[in-house]
């Protein structure tokens, strides 16, 4: 069956004025996915639930002006370095970097100008339902080392797993952390909170994190903590828990270090996510070492997508796939540096198990 050519139509226009398109995958699983040339944002993932009713999973804004002046990175895709990197500092090859900070004194997502708020460039992907967003970051952008070439790969396939395909090269030693940031609310976009979801983490181990929200001290195990989420839990009973990690958060915004894959180099799951009022569930694959759990702690209902749905705390739940965070000041964790001749490459899959074609 032939995949429905990707749709464009104009979306808004940019801060400096440049033209953002909005770009529309369509499945015949009835999943359809709206992506951005604004920060390469995830605006609309709409899926059926188990009686056939559509509506969006992730979290939205109505126009690029709220998306440039308020978004807390909804759908983006980030970068340089997603996640933190403590007090902005870090040394490569022995010569120091500074990225602006932008976060209690410490840089988050690539810093206050990181690739969440740049128009990237778009091109239908084969004959597939695929869009490519490729992007061109200078030496120096925000403080990081070398020239970085970018792209990423969304796919939506029959079965209504969509999946993303992140490449970089570099013309310089560099590091690169990239993530998409969806927040998902598998009952729908403002439907409510996510305290009743079901989630899993496939991680036996997780990040501490000092009230910052730096990594701190060695590698946690789960077990006997609010992270054990080795066996699906309401996000709710987490967030409960008598915790200080909990507590200094104000919900999750840990990550979690997922189990090695059997086939190194291919994704492996990373997350279940379930909504048992729509029947709705999600599994996260991917490629990556580590998962950070986030639960739209700072959201107040300040912000509303273009429905008029207020976006109130715990109303998402972000499910981060990435390196882990400060990884450049910590030589023990998985390797971010980027050096001129490789080529970094990551995949990440939302499966949606509970449509009758996707995954068993």
């Amino acid at each position: 069956m032939p995949h429905p050519a990707p749709h464009r139509e104009r979306f808004g226009r940019a801060p400096d004025g440049r033209p953002v398109d909005l770009w529309r995958l369509e499945s015949a699983s009835g999943v359809s996915a709206e992506i951005l040339t604004y920060g390469g944002v995830l605006h609309r993932l709409a899926v059926p639930d188990d009686a056939g009713r559509t509506a969006s999973v992730v979290l939205s804004l109505p126009d690029v002006p709220a998306y440039a002046a308020h978004s807390p990175y909804f759908g983006a895709l980030v970068g340089r370095y997603a996640n933190r990197i403590a007090r902005g500092r870090f040394s490569l090859d022995g010569r120091p970097f500074r990225v602006p900070a932008n976060d209690r004194g410490h840089a988050l997502h690539g810093g206050p100008e990181g690739f969440h708020g740049r128009v990237w460039q778009a091109e239908p992907a084969g004959d597939r339902a695929a869009l490519r967003l490729s992007l061109r970051s200078p030496d120096g952008d925000m403080g990081f080392p070398g020239a970085l070439s970018v792209s990423v790969l969304y796919t939506l396939d029959e079965a209504g797993t969509l999946s993303l395909d992140f490449e970089a090269v570099c013309d310089r030693p560099t590091v690169v952390n990239l993530t998409n940031h969806a927040y998902f609310n598998l009952g729908g976009a403002g439907s409510g909170d996510v305290l009743g979801h079901l989630v899993e983490v496939d991680g036996d181990r997780f990040l501490p994190v000092a009230p910052d929200a730096i990594p701190f001290g060695p590698l946690q195990a789960v077990a006997g903590t609010p992270f054990d989420l080795t066996r699906a839990r309401p996000v709710g009973d987490a967030l409960a828990a008598e915790d200080e990690q909990v507590r200094q958060a104000g919900g999750l915004d840990h990550c979690w270090v997922l189990r090695p894959a059997t086939d190194p180099g291919s994704p492996r799951r990373a997350a279940w996510l379930a909504d048992p009022a729509s029947g709705r569930a999600l599994e996260v694959w991917t490629t990556e070492p580590g998962l950070q759990v986030y639960t739209a702690n700072q959201l107040d209902g300040t912000l509303a997508d273009a429905d008029g749905h207020h976006h109130l705390r715990y109303g998402g739940i972000c499910l981060e796939t990435q390196h882990l965070p400060d990884s450049p000041n910590r030589p023990e964790y998985p390797n971010t540096v980027l050096r001129p001749g490789e080529r970094f490459t990551s995949r990440t899959e939302f499966r949606f198990p509970h449509l009758p074609s996707g995954p068993a």
